[in-house]
């Protein structure tokens, strides 16, 4: 796909695979230009670029485009959708315009359930620390690499290969991770069945002189390389009390909880130590996405003691246990989780971390299919928490269903010390009435909750305030 003179032009361009891919076909030099419905922080960050943004969606807005790629959430309906079929521009969707993106490359996609977004992070760091300069497309933003995107000179494209829509059945990579595969986005994939389906297709199309590496802990990833007809060379990785057991290929071994709160582990090929990591962000999934990588990358070559440096000195996501800020002894996060395991690791990880503080865990349950779906999981999903605020439910691309009550479901949720509040600035009045100073606030959101963590910072560094 040569860049001179083609024009590309976005619709939905503030989503976190749009903005990604807008950002790299500017810095290859192409004319790039977007709609979205609002002002978001991608789309401010896009605009500070020099690709012109139009806030509100028009036919007019693809004029000179030729051709257009649009979000998974527009329908065909939307206006400019219909403006450029009229006028015969090709309109595309990640699925078919990903394939174009990554030709020439040798392209390394991390799927799964979970994981993917930091994994994908940690794999870009790493060719980045190794002077590879790679090509990425991150689900978030890196808070080592200051972005979701970049357009690298060098042969490898690290690409998050996000399951939705069937995103990523686009690629053909030569080297791929799958963290886990566990049922969620029931809005694509009714069942658990038609999910690791498309995992399995996915695997599939790992190119058949690559790489494929699995975690085999997780009982969907041991189901799709059971089932796969990969001709990729496969591998899989585990957390276990000794070397090689579980049978795994690569196997970290946990060692101690370091000074960071996080782990320090050994990493080990066939009962052969490779390398020794000590982690800056915390978790043992984090211990599990950093072997990932260490397995793909030994596989690939890469010098054992440079990735595990470079491991060590990753700082993490976006929005991925992300220290919001301290005042006094408070502690606020911010992390994405919104399933019921992502939900569970991230408190055990605020755990570890923090033994000594009161954990409140705010919640809010992103689009009601979810919700209703995965309700049993979440019921029991917040043992570790000490409090628990719920919030309602971000709707995102979906309709509230009829007679849905996110306080009657609260209702069942399996803990002491639990509160129901619609709105985010109820909850943060609560808050600000029972904090004491020595507590972390753990917001779990892939909505707009993170803001509750900017209101209660701004409240508490008040002069007007009495600071906790």
């Amino acid at each position: 796909m040569e860049s001179e003179r083609l024009h590309v032009h976005f619709i939905g361009i503030g989503g976190t695979g749009l903005s990604a891919i807008a950002r790299i076909l500017h810095e290859r030099g192409y004319i790039v230009t977007g709609s979205d419905r609002a002002i978001s922080a991608n789309v401010q960050e896009l605009i500070g670029l020099g690709i012109p943004v139009i806030i509100g969606h028009n036919m007019e807005n693809i004029q000179g485009a030729n051709l257009v790629v649009r979000s998974s959430a527009i329908p065909d309906t939307n206006v400019e959708v219909i403006a450029a079929k009229q006028k015969r521009i090709p309109v595309l969707k990640r699925f078919d315009f990903i394939s174009e993106l990554t030709t020439h490359f040798k392209t390394i996609a991390i799927a799964g359930t979970h994981g993917k977004t930091t994994t994908t992070a940690m794999c870009a760091w790493v060719l980045n620390q190794l002077g590879y300069d790679p090509t990425y497309i991150i689900g978030g933003i890196s808070l080592d690499l200051k972005g979701n995107a970049h357009a690298g000179k060098g042969e490898y494209f690290v690409i998050e290969a996000d399951e939705y829509d069937g995103m990523f059945l686009g690629l053909n990579p030569s080297g791929a991770i799958i963290t886990n595969v566990e049922h969620d986005h029931p809005d694509c994939y009714p069942t658990r069945d038609s999910f690791e389906e498309a995992f399995i297709h996915f695997a599939n199309n790992v190119d058949r002189n690559g790489v494929l590496v699995g975690c085999y802990e997780d009982e969907g990833v041991r189901t799709v390389f059971q089932r796969t007809n990969s001709k990729a060379a496969q591998y899989t990785y585990g957390i276990a009390e000794q070397p090689g057991e579980p049978s795994m290929d690569y196997v970290a071994k946990i060692n101690t909880i370091n000074e960071n709160g996080a782990f320090n582990f050994s990493a080990y090929y066939q009962n052969s130590l490779i390398a020794q990591v000590n982690l800056l962000i915390p978790g043992k999934h984090n211990v599990l996405n950093a072997l990932a990588v260490i397995a793909l990358y030994h596989q690939l070559g890469l010098p054992m003691d440079k990735v595990a440096q470079a491991l060590g000195e990753f700082h993490g996501t976006g929005r991925r246990f992300e220290e919001h800020g301290r005042i006094g002894g408070l502690v606020l996060i911010d992390d994405y989780a919104h399933h019921p395991s992502e939900i569970r690791v991230t408190i055990s990880a605020a755990k570890t971390r923090f033994p000594k503080k009161f954990l409140w865990v705010v919640w809010q349950p992103h689009t009601y299919s979810r919700t209703l779906t995965l309700w049993n999981q979440f019921r029991g999903a917040f043992d570790g928490a000490d409090g628990l605020i719920v919030l309602d439910v971000f709707a995102a691309r979906e309709n509230a269903p009829q007679s849905f009550s996110m306080e009657q479901l609260v209702q069942e949720i399996l803990h002491p010390n639990k509160y129901f509040f619609p709105s985010i600035a109820e909850a943060h009045r609560f808050l600000i009435d029972c904090l004491k100073g020595n507590e972390v606030v753990l917001v779990l959101s892939a909505g707009d909750a993170n803001n509750l963590n900017e209101m209660l910072l701004k409240t508490f560094s008040s002069p007007n305030e009495v600071k906790p």
